[in-house]
């Protein structure tokens, strides 16, 4: 007998984004009606207390400003509980100073992660892949990035595409291959040339990992330079 898959729903382009009620480490929301007149980037991620993940979410930080002078929200959201979201912002901002300004949706159940569309089997069945969803002040879906778990997002391109959205709909025009607002210099600097070094699967390994000459932010979380 053929094995009968389960049917996931994927919102689209144009569609409004789904409705939800969570809680997030800033309070209960209710989306999208709590974010009217505002734009959002709602994005997921696989797992608290992971690498890549951390190195988005201190990256999306430091980019808060730039997103809030566009009127725009962040809002992340994990199969994590608010316990372990508060932690692990608790966490960051003790190892790196950076803290994290914006809300995390607390989804343990997954509801929200498959309402959105968040879960690849192919990929994972239960961590949500890098979803990107960029969602208008009408609370219109307008875009939507899918990265793998194992590539970190380009916070620059995402607030460029951001740019690119504000200007086609303020000026009725379209934008071209490679279009930023305004000149820029991109630089990639030998910090943007590291790589992520997979978290230790043991105790011991934890343990020992501050002693194996990676640039050591926690035993979680570790970097190195390619040879």
């Amino acid at each position: 007998m053929e094995e009968v898959k389960e049917v996931i729903s994927m919102p689209r382009i144009g569609d409004q984004a789904p409705s939800f009620e969570a809680m997030t480490t800033m309070g209960p929301i209710k989306f999208p009606e709590d974010f009217k007149g505002q734009w959002v980037v709602f994005f997921s991620h696989p797992a608290d207390f992971t690498p890549v993940c951390s190195t988005e979410f201190l990256a999306f930080a430091q980019m808060n400003e730039e997103f809030a002078k566009r009127n725009v929200q962040l809002l992340g959201l994990s199969i994590d509980s608010v316990f372990s979201h508060i932690a692990w912002a608790m966490n960051l901002k003790e190892k790196t100073g950076i803290e994290i300004p914006f809300p995390i949706v607390a989804d343990a159940d997954g509801r929200v992660a498959k309402l959105y569309g968040m879960l690849h089997p192919g990929e994972s069945s239960t961590a949500t892949v890098r979803a990107v969803f960029i969602i208008d002040p009408n609370g219109k879906i307008r875009a939507i990035i899918y990265y793998p778990l194992s590539a970190g997002r380009n916070m620059r391109e995402i607030l460029r595409l951001i740019d690119a959205l504000q200007t086609a709909d303020k000026h009725g025009v379209a934008t071209p291959a490679n279009w930023v607002p305004e000149p820029q210099v991109w630089e990639f600097t030998e910090e943007n040339t590291k790589v992520i070094v997979p978290p230790p699967t043991s105790y011991e390994e934890a343990v020992n990992r501050a002693k194996q000459g990676y640039e050591y932010i926690d035993w979680y979380f570790c970097k190195k330079k390619l040879s």
